[in-house]
Formats: C-alpha cells, structure tokens, sequence
C-alpha cells in the first residue's frame, strides 16, 4: 500500500535501469547484484518470492545480449530457483519472459526473466471471485529471505 499511495514516477526512466554501484548496496527490492545483471523482487509478485532476474544494461530483445550478458542472466535464474527452494520450499516454479507488450510484457523495453514460486493449490477464490491476490508477507520479509538463502 505504501508504493500505491505513494509518489509516482513522471521521468519517463526505466524502473529496471540500476546503476552496478548502486544495485551492490541491495537498495529497496534488489536481492543479489552480479556483475551484468541483477535479481530483484517484482514489485507486483504473482506469488511470495516472485523475482526477475534482468541485465544491468537497456537492452529489450535476446539478441540484443552480449554472449556473456546472455550467460550471467541464465545463472542468475539458476541461483535464484536455488535460493527460492531454500527460503520457501515450493511444489514448482514458474520460469519465462514475456518479450513485446502483445507477448504481455509490462514494461516491453527491458527484457527480464520472472521466477515465480508456486505450491499445489496456491490459486484459490481470492484472485477467481475478488480479483486480488492475498500475500502472507511483505517484500521486506521476502527480501531477507533470499538473501539469507542466496546460494555462494
């Protein structure tokens, strides 16, 4: 509710472009910064642990990916499933991109990967019959979780 009420962005900037220095403090959702790219909570998460792994750099489409940008941000999908399982010992995951806003993509410009946990039955009445989604956590207690279990 804090992000809903509070301040939006007018700049026209994108939300995902960090600079390295400062995604290495792990300011706000970012759970782990590597050296290409880094993972961060979604900020509007489909499940507990939902993160998008992304490159530090602008780029919308996989060919636009140096070799090893393209690398990096596999791993960091890796690491990421590693360190869900450990923090929240889901049933599945969810792993994919969505590229071009006709394919569903929010924010079409800088391409990322969601990882998104999932246990049996976690889609109940709430998001069928409400329309909204109920999170056991918050995305600070998230946060710590997987930070607390990033694998190395």
């Amino acid at each position: 509710m804090a992000y809903v009420r509070g301040e939006k962005r007018d700049d026209g900037g994108c939300p995902f472009c960090v600079a390295v220095e400062l995604a290495e403090e792990l300011p706000e959702l970012i759970v782990h910064a590597g050296r290409l790219g880094y993972v961060t909570l979604n900020l509007y998460p489909y499940n507990n642990g939902h993160v998008l792994a992304l490159p530090y750099r602008h780029v919308a489409d996989l060919d636009e990916l140096e070799p090893d940008e393209a690398g990096e941000l596999m791993s960091l999908v890796v690491q990421s499933r590693v360190a869900l399982q450990e923090a929240f010992a889901p049933d599945g995951y969810n792993v994919g991109m969505n590229l071009g806003s006709a394919a569903g993509a929010g924010i079409p410009s800088h391409l990322h990967f969601h990882v998104v946990p999932r246990w049996a039955g976690d889609t109940n009445f709430m998001p069928v019959t409400g329309d909204v989604k109920v999170m056991p956590e918050t995305l600070d207690q998230t946060k710590r979780r997987l930070i607390d279990a990033w694998p190395g």
